[in-house]
């Protein structure tokens, strides 16, 4: 798999966060090419107590452009470096497709920059 290049792109931005002990949440919206409106929440749990790393889990709900909703489950890892975390997930969408998933949230603009590569092709 050539990361240089993915199968698609997009922008989210996020729309809550929610900060705990030991972990936070967050909510985004935005576009995402060959997805349309997508809607997702995260949990991130950090592993270590600089908080620089740990495990998420989400789900995502997407409207294609014809209104058909689609969801996928995420689970992956993080890494954080000041105010910038990369989160890296698959996801498994009850279209049949498997994706690669690579995030570049920045937490003080709130800006998102999706890249994702297609490891299955829908059904």
């Amino acid at each position: 798999m050539d990361l240089s290049k993915p199968d698609g792109k997009g922008e989210l931005k996020i729309s809550r966060m929610t900060i705990k002990t030991d972990s936070s949440s967050f909510d985004f919206e935005g576009q995402v090419e060959g997805y349309g409106s997508v809607f997702c929440s995260h949990e991130l749990s950090y592993v270590g107590s600089d908080r620089s790393k740990g495990v998420l889990s989400g789900e995502a709900r997407t409207f294609l452009t014809d209104g058909t909703l689609i969801s996928t489950p995420h689970m992956g890892t993080f890494t954080r470096e000041q105010s910038k975390v990369r989160e890296y997930f698959t996801d498994a969408v009850n279209n049949g497709a498997v994706n690669f998933v690579i995030w570049d949230i920045d937490l003080l603009s709130k800006h998102v920059d999706v890249s994702y590569w297609e490891i299955k092709a829908p059904n």
